[in-house]
């Protein structure tokens, strides 16, 4: 066959795409570090599966970690601070999480940001909600009207944006949030971390849930073992607090804070 006569796909990229090009170009000029966790989620997805069980509905396992990672940081505000152009940290009250929700544009689909507000003073049954109700309209939100226009915009522009507003936090409060959210995958097989292209003061990447031995009530069991990757911008966040806000996110996911049953605990 000649070279000439060979088939060739053409696909134009998505608009979405350029936040991730933005993404690698913003994660070039901090300074993450990264923890690779292990966090025992046994008794989380068992009573996820029971509630599933017993009412057919299905919880949704990112709502459960946004809801404990809104205590985490509140006990550890340095986390979600920001840094303006005086070179100070602003930390806002309210703890906002950015997680990505699948959405459909021009026919294609495509992660789209959504941020859910004050966790740290909702339910987990309140963030479940409002993922489900996202995930049904997940390209009729503020954040997607936003990155519509936004991505419209030529490279340099998108820049020269970040370059300025990001030093302005309460300018751009509303559109972002020092906290992201993702999932590289939750549900796949065998033991794997992600390491992701962090931008943010702090990026959580859930990666493979496995089933391993561990130690659990002094007794090697077989539990279900969640794989995640804690990024911290280094310049915002000193390694004692992002050691002591691990720890206690840790505490939070192994105790199932916040599921159905566990609200008294």
């Amino acid at each position: 066959m000649s070279q000439q006569s060979e088939k060739v796909d053409i696909e134009p990229i998505p608009a979405m795409r350029r936040w991730a090009f933005d993404a690698g170009y913003l994660g070039r000029r901090a300074h993450i570090v990264h923890g690779l966790l292990e966090i025992d989620v046994s008794d989380a997805r068992t009573i996820i599966r029971h509630h599933r069980q017993t009412t057919g509905e299905k919880l949704s396992f990112t709502a459960f970690i946004i809801n404990c990672l809104g205590q985490a940081v509140t006990s550890n505000p340095h986390v979600h601070a920001y840094r303006d152009w005086r070179n100070r940290l602003i930390i806002f009250e309210n703890v906002n999480i950015n997680s990505m929700i699948e959405a459909e544009m021009n026919g294609r689909k495509a992660p789209m940001p959504h941020i859910f507000k004050a966790v740290n003073k909702r339910s987990f049954r309140q963030i479940n909600d409002e993922l489900r109700t996202a995930q049904t309209r997940p390209g009729k939100t503020m954040e997607a009207d936003f990155m519509r226009w936004f991505l419209r915009l030529p490279t340099f522009l998108r820049r020269l944006f970040y370059r300025i507003v990001l030093r302005f936090p309460r300018s751009l409060r509303q559109y972002s949030s020092p906290i992201t959210v993702t999932a590289v995958g939750m549900f796949g097989k065998g033991s794997a971390w992600g390491i992701p292209m962090a931008s943010f003061t702090l990026t959580v990447t859930l990666g493979t849930i496995a089933r391993k031995p561990a130690v659990f009530d002094d007794q090697i069991q077989i539990r279900d073992i969640l794989h995640m990757t804690v990024s911290i911008d280094h310049d915002i966040v000193d390694g004692a607090p992002a050691a002591r806000f691990m720890n206690e996110l840790r505490q939070l996911i192994e105790s199932a804070y916040g599921l159905p049953g566990t609200e008294q605990k």
